[in-house]
């Protein structure tokens, strides 16, 4: 034990001097954190809007003045006709155009009912739709505001009640999101591009005719990863609570041990990478295109994995930041506990386990 400390030791030494790594290892989520939370944030927010008012009459300036005092709109531009609009968008001045009929204020008050039109931008359909939602909750809001002085036949309400994240914050969504790329990405190809160095430089051979066993050798390069791993889950959880205002609504000890359990999955994974491979390049291109694409695309993260194709869906089910990100989320927004991830634990650790032993024969075969 005390040789395997010493090796560990000499690892961290050896981790710390390489600055380019330790930039990578600590200042990588620092800046996808603040990238996420503060330019990539998917909430719309001062969205440029042009009016077609055909009606200019009391409610229809009362709607105006009411959208361009909310914090999702700016009306940038007044329109003569319909047909500046496309121009107007050609010209990628506005998002969308809300147009008001004649008579709006008449037809509101005496026939209680008046359309109004929206024509968004769908070159860009995901922010369009949000655009426009929050342009109808305005609306919604101006009509029960209107309506709420007037007897009207028929009346049918809806009330709204979001759980979880009542004000709608991006940040609910990506700090899940981010810690689960981040930990995938730093363990898998930090650790794997660590040890195919050692093969590179020929300093391997070497390590491995030390008195301690070969598999404790491997293991001890993988420690210092799986320290600064998790030093990257407090920093981000950290950053989380006190930059972007998100509370942590379950239990913090179960939140660091299913990260730890995600990162010893990921470490796993560099393990069997740097068994399979003799360059730096190839470990890193593994790394980078074989699993932070798939990481991406099938965590559930960016895109619902529901709406998928069937056999998409079923190839989710082998990627360990699907079942990381569910157990992030589930804890860290939902505030549930370990019975409602019991089942994305255990994948996660059969698949740590199926890495580590595959890792394991591999390197046995190469030291025969």
């Amino acid at each position: 034990m005390k040789l395997f400390l010493a090796f560990v030791k000499k690892e961290f030494q050896h981790l710390l001097r390489d600055r380019r790594s330790m930039m990578i290892l600590i200042g990588l989520p620092v800046m996808m954190m603040l990238l996420f939370g503060f330019a990539l944030s998917s909430e719309v927010k001062n969205s440029s809007i042009g009016i077609l008012d055909n009606a200019k009459d009391e409610s229809s300036r009362m709607l105006i003045d009411r959208l361009d005092h909310s914090q999702y709109f700016s009306v940038v531009k007044f329109l003569d006709r319909e047909q500046e609009i496309d121009q107007t968008f050609r010209r990628g001045e506005v998002r969308i155009v809300v147009i008001f009929p004649p008579n709006f204020d008449h037809d509101l008050r005496h026939s209680n009912s008046a359309q109004i039109r929206f024509v968004g931008d769908a070159s860009d359909p995901n922010t369009s739709n949000i655009v426009i939602n929050y342009a109808s909750a305005v609306v919604r809001d101006f009509q029960n505001e209107l309506f709420g002085t007037m007897k009207m036949p028929y009346q049918i309400t809806t009330e709204t009640r979001m759980l979880y994240n009542p004000q709608l914050k991006s940040s609910y969504n990506f700090v899940p999101g981010v810690m689960t790329l981040i930990l995938m990405l730093l363990g898998a190809m930090m650790t794997s591009v660590s040890i195919v160095k050692e093969k590179e430089m020929g300093t391997m051979e070497i390590l491995l005719v030390s008195p301690m066993k070969p598999l404790l050798v491997v293991l001890s390069k993988a420690v210092p990863y799986l320290a600064l791993c998790f030093v990257d889950v407090i920093l981000i959880l950290l950053m989380a609570v006190f930059i972007l205002d998100m509370p942590i609504a379950g239990s913090l000890p179960l939140l660091l041990a299913e990260s730890l359990l995600f990162i010893l999955t990921t470490l796993a994974l560099g393990l069997l990478i740097s068994a399979n491979v003799e360059s730096q390049q190839v470990a890193m291109f593994i790394s980078l295109v074989g699993f932070l694409m798939p990481a991406l695309v099938f965590s559930g993260f960016m895109f619902p994995i529901e709406n998928m194709p069937k056999p998409m869906q079923i190839i989710s089910n082998i990627v360990p930041t699907k079942w990381y990100y569910s157990i992030v989320r589930a804890i860290m927004v939902k505030g549930l506990g370990f019975s409602y991830v019991a089942k994305q634990t255990g994948i996660l650790v059969v698949m740590t386990v199926i890495f580590f032993v595959a890792a394991i024969k591999k390197f046995k075969v190469r030291l025969e």
